[in-house]
This record gives structure tokens, C-alpha cells and sequence, in this order.
């Protein structure tokens, strides 16, 4: 199952890329608000389901116009992104894996959706391609082997970076330098884990113009989605909404040799097979 927040509402999207509103499929049981879903993700999930296993006349089934397609959870209550969670990047960044995932908060403001124009702030901007976990069903203390019921869905990301400001000094700002306007583009929608071929093991890459800058999989992580949701939920209790971007792989600008970071005029284009495809155009 897809859904999408289509300017502004809550959609599902079938499989021929037609979207059904939420609000006026359920008679108001669900609200147009994307966000909707996630206050009784149970009740929602078990009625998707049933709609779009549903054949019957009378459901208006539209056209999907990609180009009004906004980050598929806007507001999230929180937002957890992780540090260093692919073994080849943590060996690039020189980092040991820890007992404690790296973690840190990107701002809601800076989420925007698929095709969007991000404006370059000054300084360095750096690309890290992340699959996105969404929270639907929130708790503390969250067993491993109860993780996965906990999560709504997947979507594509990028933790866009200003290595500068994220980097000099002795105190570093991880949380100010990736949350600029548009730092954090997520999209095209989100898809429930049970519609990839394999949750725990998906290809995720990235590309500039074209080129190939991160080729990785998801089996990579150092901490996989089970496990970074139990750790996770052992310090802070999770809340239906919450967005965690897992990590990135191997690949980033500010570890190649000369360095290399993104320019106006380029577009960036995010994949993760089975998720989705998320474009971000740089100004």
C-alpha cells in the first residue's frame, strides 16, 4: 500500500499511480489531512486495505499528478536521523561502530517533498541518500521482534548537509547544518513494509546529472530498522508520525578525493527500488 499527500491531502495510491482520496472515500472517517493517518494507524491501515481490495464502481479513482505530491508525512512529532549506520561509511568517516547508534534531530521545517528546488545556502552542501522510517504505532521500551508492527512505512530521503558549519569548531552542528529550507526532501510517498520484495534488504543509491555517487544496500546498515527502533524506544518513547532517517551508505562528497559537493543547476535524484524515486533539483 501507498499513500501520498497530494497538495496538502491524504491519498492513497493504487498500483496504476491513481490516487483516491482518504477524506471522501471513508464519508469523512478519515481526515483530508495527511497527517490523519497516523492518529489510529491500526484502524486506517485495516480500511486502505480494504478499499483498495475493493473493485467497486463508485470509488474515484484520479489521475496522480506527481508535480503536487508534498513529503508524505509533513509534520512529524519528531525527527531521529543516525550517524555512521553503514559499515563502508563508517569506515570512510573513521568511525568505530558504538553500542549506541549516532544520533541527532533534523528540524521539520526543512522537510519538503519529491521535485522539489532546494536553494544552496553558502558553504558546502553534501548529499546522503537515507530511507526513512515512519512510526505508526508509537511506544517505549519496544521489544526487537515487535519492531516491525511499529512502522506505518518506507520512504526515500536525503539528509541534505553544510558540511562547514556541521564540522568546524569544537562543538559541531549537526542538527542547525542539515536543516536548511529543503534539507530534508522525503517522497514520493510512503510505502507500507509489506508491499517491498524485501524489507530488510533493499538497494539504495543516489545520483547527480546522472552519475552514480552511492550504490549501497540495505542490509548494509550497521543497525537495521528492528534494531534502531528497540534503541531508540529504550532511551525516548516514539510517537505515531515520527520520522527516522536510518543512516546513508558509502559515497558522500565530503570523503572523496578532492572533495565534491552539489551545484546549482544540478538534480539529484534519490532510489530505493520497491519505495520509490525521489527527484531534488538544486538552485
Amino acid at each position: 500500500m501507498r499513500i501520498a499527500n497530494l497538495a496538502g491531502r491524504l491519498v492513497l495510491v493504487t498500483e496504476d499511480e491513481r490516487s483516491v482520496d482518504v477524506a471522501e472515500a471513508s464519508g469523512g472517517r478519515f481526515g483530508p489531512d495527511p497527517m490523519s493517518a497516523f492518529a489510529d494507524w491500526r484502524a486506517f491501515r485495516t480500511w486502505a486495505d480494504e478499499v483498495l481490495a475493493d473493485d467497486r464502481p463508485g470509488l474515484r479513482r484520479s489521475p496522480l499528478d506527481r508535480a503536487r505530491l508534498g513529503p508524505p508525512v509533513p509534520r512529524p512529532p519528531q525527527i531521529l536521523a543516525i550517524g555512521v549506520n553503514y559499515r563502508e561509511h563508517a569506515d570512510e568517516a573513521g568511525y568505530p561502530p558504538d553500542s549506541l547508534p549516532v544520533t541527532f534531530t533534523k528540524f521539520a521545517s526543512s522537510l519538503t517533498g519529491d521535485d522539489a528546488a532546494v536553494a544552496l545556502p553558502p558553504g558546502n552542501v553534501d548529499w546522503e541518500v537515507e530511507m526513512v522510517v515512519a512510526i505508526g504505532v508509537g511506544g517505549h521500551a519496544i521489544a526487537r521482534e515487535d519492531a516491525w508492527d511499529h512502522v506505518a512505512g518506507l520512504t526515500v530521503g536525503q539528509d541534505l548537509s553544510e558540511r562547514i558549519a556541521q564540522l568546524e569548531g569544537a562543538k559541531p552542528q549537526f542538527s542547525l547544518a542539515k536543516s536548511h529550507p529543503g534539507f530534508s526532501p522525503t517522497g514520493p510517498w510512503l510505502v507500507t513494509p509489506d508491499s517491498v520484495p524485501d524489507r530488510d534488504d533493499l538497494p539504495i543509491s543516489c545520483a547527480i546529472d546522472g552519475e552514480t555517487m552511492q550504490d549501497s544496500r540495505t542490509s548494509r546498515m550497521i543497525y537495521d530498522v528492528p534494531e534502531l527502533v528497540a534503541r531508540l524506544s529504550a532511551v525516548l518513547t516514539l510517537l505515531p508520525g515520527d520520522l527516522i532517517f536510518t543512516g546513508t551508505p558509502a559515497g558522500i562528497g565530503n570523503r572523496r578525493t578532492p572533495p565534491r559537493f552539489l551545484r546549482a543547476g544540478e538534480t539529484l535524484v534519490s532510489t530505493i527500488p520497491g519505495v520509490g524515486e525521489l527527484t531534488t533539483r538544486l538552485t
